[in-house]
Parts: structure tokens; sequence; C-alpha cells
């Protein structure tokens, strides 16, 4: 396993948390007992994703990164003690998720393997089958309304509510909930599928929010945001990325959203773990999330250096980060020669 990784794992050892929050949302999974916790560790993997759940001693691996990721997803797992690994989740096909999967396959026990598909022209693809079937399971196709339990903590699928051509919009939608706090992870899914999830009425509604797509502005839009309403978001993204990923404007809309943004090209791996009430994180480096606006700095009015236009914080036609200037009062935007915006009016 990478070095990098020691003083980290003696941190989540110890359990020392860098934050919390005590946010609850609405919840289908009853409280949790004996001082049980849910541990959902986000694993740096680059441009790729991989996420490891824990609790009451029953574990879930979903994605797995890219094929080159195996080995050091196989090595995080021994570092955790997992050798059995009750749910392998493949959210979708492309090689970026399901290409490190085929390791875990190898090394640990499988109890059950989900995807969205069963068939996927990619030899990534096909090794992750002839792993599962070396198991003596089969791939199974979830549908929204299937739930399975982990540990104490429940897992239902919302999503997708449709087929579609788009790879990205198969992505399996998962929402773990533990006593009053859950966890939403979207796999790609991009907004055409996020916009059918809202018409189809699922409650997304999460205290933390797996970001979608890697923070690619395809994804994360303001009415799915809005229902999500997290208090935390985790973007799973490789550091100086040929993709632009995260998104200036996807980064915008959380900052409206006021979440705690952590990043794995920062943060490096990232766990969050929930006692029932409150989630707190642990990261692999001492970089600062992003905080959202209640903790950061007061303002007033942001400007759009290109249009000269202000608007107010929570203006739905805020500027990308790179074209903002921030100005304390309306009159110091005035002065400087901006006009209102004509939709916030501020």
């Amino acid at each position: 396993m990478r070095e990098k990784y020691s003083a980290f794992l003696l941190a989540l050892a110890l359990l020392l948390p860098l934050s919390a929050c005590g946010d609850t949302h609405a919840s289908s999974s009853p409280p949790p007992t004996d001082g049980s916790t849910l541990a959902v560790h986000f694993i740096d993997v680059g441009q790729a994703d991989s996420a490891l759940l824990l609790c009451g001693g029953e574990s879930m691996l979903i994605d797995g990164g890219n094929v080159a990721d195996s080995s050091l997803v196989v090595s995080y797992l021994e570092s955790q003690g997992v050798d059995t690994l009750d749910h392998v989740v493949c959210t979708h096909a492309h090689e970026d998720h399901v290409g490190g999967l085929s390791g875990p396959l190898n090394a640990c026990t499988a109890n059950h393997v989900y995807s969205p598909v069963t068939e996927y022209d990619s030899k990534a693809y096909r090794d992750f089958l002839k792993y599962t079937s070396a198991q003596g399971l089969e791939v199974e196709i979830p549908v929204p309304g299937d739930a399975f339990s982990l540990g104490e903590a429940r897992v239902t699928v919302l999503g997708p509510v449709k087929e579609y051509s788009e790879t990205n919009n198969t992505s399996l939608v998962l929402r773990v909930d533990f006593g009053e706090t859950s966890f939403l992870f979207t796999g790609d899914m991009e907004r055409t599928a996020e916009a059918d999830l809202l018409d189809a009425g699922a409650d997304l509604s999460a205290t933390v929010l797996k970001v979608g797509h890697h923070g690619s502005d395809t994804s994360t839009s303001y009415p799915f945001l809005r229902e999500i309403m997290p208090a935390y978001a985790v973007i799973s993204v490789g550091e100086g990325n040929s993709y632009g990923h995260p998104s200036d404007d996807t980064l915008s809309r959380l900052r409206d959203a006021d979440c705690t943004v952590y990043r794995t090209d920062r943060q490096g791996t990232v766990v969050a773990v929930s006692d029932g009430t409150t989630v707190s994180f642990t990261t692999e480096t001492d970089a600062a999330p992003a905080p959202g606006r209640d903790g950061a700095a007061e303002s007033a009015y942001i400007g759009n250096v290109r249009s000269k236009t202000f608007h107010t914080e929570t203006c739905s036609n805020l500027p990308a980060e790179k074209n903002q200037i921030v100005f304390s009062s309306r009159d110091e935007a005035a002065a400087a020669g901006y006009k209102p915006c004509g939709n916030c009016k501020p």
C-alpha cells in the first residue's frame, strides 16, 4: 500500500474527526444502538470513483476506480481488515468505475454484486463479469424501490428510473440511511436522469452527497441539489485532470447550497463517520475543505467581472468562480460601475 496512507490510517484508528454537523434528515433507518457507526471511505483513486462503506461488521464497495487502481483498492480493503464484501456495486460500466473491481472480487469473498447492466463491450467490464462468475455469483440488476441492510444502515435503490442510451445516465443511484443521517451516491448520472428522478418523486434528501460525475457541469443541477439539500459534498476527482473537473459552475452551485465541500484531489482519501445523529470527517491531508457560505467571510454581493453585473449570494445566475468579485455593499458595487442583476434584483 502507498506509504502516504500510513499517518492517515493512524488517524482513522484514533477516530479523529475534523468537523461535525448535527443536521438531520428524514430516514428509513432505525436509530443505531450500542454506539455503532457507519463509516464511508471515499478512496482517493484519482480521476475515478471508489467508496467503501462499513457498518455493523458488514461492508459494501461502490465502484473500484480504473483498472490501474485495482491493487490500491485491494490494499485499502486489507488496511481496513476487509476480506468479505457483503455488497459490491458497479454504478455503471465505464472503466473509471468498474475497472478496479476485478482485484477486490479476486481478493475478497463477495455475497452480492450489482450493476445496471449485465453486458458491456469493454475488457474492463468483461473482467468484472469473469471475477463475479468465479465467485459463483451472477450480476444482479436492482430496480428502484429495492432495499437491503448494511449492518444497521439501510440501502435503498432510487434509480435509474428509465432506460438510457447514455451510459452515465444508467448509473445506479443509492441512498444509505443510518439513524438521522443519510448518504446519496449518484455515479455519473447527468441532468436528464436527475430530472427524471425528480419527476418520479424520489426522496433525495441527504446529509452527505457524493457529487455526480466528478463535479462535471453535466451533473448536480440546481433543481436536483435543492431537493437534496446536503450539509456536505464529496467530489472524487484527479488533481490537474484534463476534463477541468470539478466545474466552476458546479462548485458555485454547491456553495449556493451552503455545502462544505471535500475533494479527493485536495484532501486525499476522505472518511465520513456517522453515529446516527452527526457526521464527522477525517482526511488524508491537512488541506481544509471549502466551507459553505455560513462558514465563509460575510459578503453582500457577487459581481460578474465579464458582464459588469452584480448579484445577491443566492442568485441562480451567479457567474463561474473565476469571474466573480465580492462587494461588501450595494453602493460599493455601483461605485465600481456594476449594474444590478435583472433576475435577483439586488
